[in-house]
């Protein structure tokens, strides 16, 4: 096993897209290779940010957007100092569920909020800090919101207050992510969701083989 450097991925998608099981089998898949993986979230990830992602969530609030961006910045900024900073020093692979490109395309393009205020925003927050690789997972919003209450069902009834959006805010948040995938072409891979976890899986692990032995991590 070659292990040079700390890597960031970042796993991104609409709701219901399969985020939290799909960066639970890439760490495993990454530590079947050697490797020292920490897996985190977002918003949360560490106990102040969990305590900003409460707020965020929660059905009862009504949060206004620009409100609810500065909690968004303010949740990655402590998770940063806390979780994801210290990880890559020790020269982990860091595995985060959302981050930046979430913010742009839920904030920015189904918000509405301009996407230069939100740059420069992230940009504070992360210290200037960029994924070395993203997985966007791409699903139909109308079959990831169904899919997301469902699996939610237990915990919130009729989901979480983004959940709740309506279905031309998904859809804009899609739109978002396929335009950001569209700039980035380098640094966030698309990936087609589908039915079958193992499938979606095989993808994903593709585009993390080819990432990794370009950059020579693991042979």
């Amino acid at each position: 096993m070659k292990y040079k450097k700390p890597i960031f991925i970042t796993i991104e998608g609409c709701e219901g897209c399969g985020k939290t099981t799909q960066s639970e089998l890439l760490k495993k898949y990454l530590e079947s290779k050697g490797l020292t993986v920490v897996l985190t979230r977002e918003p949360g990830g560490s106990i102040v940010a969990e305590q900003v992602r409460n707020i965020l969530l929660n059905p009862k609030f009504n949060v206004a957007p620009y409100c609810e961006l500065m909690l968004y910045e303010a949740s990655r900024a402590q998770h940063l100092e806390d979780i994801i900073k210290p990880n890559l020093q020790k020269g982990c692979v860091v595995i985060c569920d959302r981050f930046t490109d979430s913010t742009l395309a839920y904030q920015g393009f189904a918000r509405g909020i301009d996407k230069k205020i939100i740059e420069k925003l992230n940009n504070i927050a992360t210290s200037g800090l960029k994924p070395d690789l993203t997985i966007y997972l791409d699903i139909n919003p109308n079959k990831g919101i169904k899919k997301a209450k469902t699996v939610n069902k237990g915990k919130l009834t009729g989901g979480d207050r983004i959940e709740r959006e309506s279905l031309k805010f998904h859809n804009n948040v899609r739109k978002g992510f396929l335009e950001l995938a569209k700039k980035y072409p380098n640094r966030i891979k698309k990936v087609k969701t589908s039915e079958v976890i193992e499938k979606t899986q095989k993808e994903i692990n593709k585009e993390i083989d080819k990432f990794f032995k370009k950059k020579k991590i693991y042979v």
